[in-house]
């Protein structure tokens, strides 16, 4: 039997979008604040870029340590045996566990 296919909303299909327009928003923000500080279009460009990369990586990165939702039909990798949903043998005492 085959499972139905999720398919993305378009909330979903728009994130990435999102994550690209903050990131140079940010970008733009800084590349003007240096602007007006050093009158240099070089050094004002270079700032913008390194300040869109690294709001590019920081948004990731923080979007990956949210994750998904947990999936209450994930097995654990370390104790297949462990019930649905729980942590597994991560958070158990070995003494109590039987082994």
């Amino acid at each position: 039997m085959s499972e139905p296919q999720h398919t993305p909303t378009r909330r979903e299909k728009m994130k990435p979008v999102e994550l690209l327009v903050m990131a140079g928003v940010f970008g733009l923000f800084v590349g003007a604040f240096v602007f007006m500080g050093t009158r240099e279009w070089g050094l004002s460009l270079i700032m913008a870029a390194v300040a869109f990369i690294a709001s590019l990586v920081v948004l990731a990165t923080l979007l990956i340590a949210v994750g998904p939702k947990v999936d209450d039909e994930r097995v654990d990798p370390v104790d297949p045996d462990a019930p649905t949903g729980s942590a597994g043998s991560v958070h158990r005492d070995p003494n109590t566990h039987g082994h």
